[in-house]
């Protein structure tokens, strides 16, 4: 058997050297010959996982950050062949690790490995890319693409918090329209947020209705600003009942057309992404991932 084993050096903190060799002795315990691949720069990941897909190997590890693991599903995404995928979570914040139920501590996620439980999950597609986790529209989503590596490092989820109050208090009214499966919604939103997963900047009940194979597009709109709505949205998100608030509106879809009446960027898995008009859809339950078997709960 053949696992290739991407790892980007640079996340968490450098810390990739560290459990690297403690990686390929468990990989190697499980009877697998490594390939090992090494990121040095933008779009590695995603080239080393077409290249996994290409040579069929039966196992393909990356260890990184979600901007890491983004890298690794583009290369997956509508491949002919797709080896087993799984990942060590490096990063600041790890949306993917959490909505999967993987460790966050890497020496856990690690030994997680040598559990033979797998699961199909669902990615979407927005233009020519794809993503696992989330894309979000507005003011808030430029100015949280803005945020520095530093900022993240040290202050985690709540660098993503603070960088969105300052958008929610200064954001201007844009008319925008949302074709979804079930009709059209108009309105001017400080934000959408089109969602694969239930964990948003750290903020795992984000989007509390979610789940990995669900087959859906989870569209919360975001239509009230200010410093009230931000307290009181902030309480309804650590409840997980975001969608209950007066000023959120959630829409499920397979599939979603997003234009704007000026252009607005988005944010894909945490980095910068196109600007409007976008198409979004889902690929349901199109990636096939070794996970721990503790968080499947349901009958799949």
């Amino acid at each position: 058997m053949k696992a290739m084993f991407i790892y980007n050096p640079s996340s968490g903190k450098a810390d990739a050297d560290q459990y690297k060799e403690i990686t390929i002795n468990v990989l190697e315990g499980l009877g697998y010959k490594v390939i090992i691949k090494e990121t040095e720069k933008q779009n590695d990941a995603t080239v080393f996982a077409k290249q996994a897909c290409e040579e069929k190997v039966d196992f393909l590890l990356a260890m990184g950050g979600d901007g890491t693991i983004n890298e690794v599903v583009n290369g997956l995404a509508e491949q002919p062949y797709q080896p087993l995928f799984s990942f060590i979570p490096l990063g600041t914040v790890n949306d993917f690790a959490r909505a999967l139920g993987i460790p966050l501590e890497p020496e856990l996620a690690i030994e997680a490995l040598k559990m033979n439980h797998t699961k199909m999950v669902d990615i979407g597609q927005i233009g020519d890319k794809y993503f696992m986790n989330i894309v979000a529209i507005g003011e808030i989503a430029s100015r949280v693409a803005e945020t520095t590596v530093e900022q993240k490092t040290k202050m985690g989820s709540l660098a993503y918090l603070l960088e969105g109050a300052k958008a929610i208090i200064s954001s201007e009214e844009i008319e925008m329209t949302i074709t979804h499966d079930q009709g059209v919604w108009k309105g001017t939103p400080i934000l959408i947020l089109v969602a694969l997963t239930n964990s948003v900047g750290g903020f795992e009940k984000m989007v509390n209705s979610a789940e990995v194979n669900d087959g859906k597009l989870h569209i919360y709109i975001i239509k009230q600003a200010g410093l009230a709505a931000i307290a009181r949205m902030g309480a309804k998100i650590l409840f997980g009942n975001l969608e209950k608030d007066d000023g959120v509106e959630l829409i499920e879809s397979t599939k979603v057309l997003i234009e704007s009446q000026a252009p607005l960027y988005c944010n894909v898995d945490g980095d910068e992404g196109d600007c409007t008009p976008l198409e979004i859809k889902v690929l349901p339950q199109h990636v096939k991932m070794l996970i721990p078997k503790k968080v499947d709960t349901k009958q799949l």
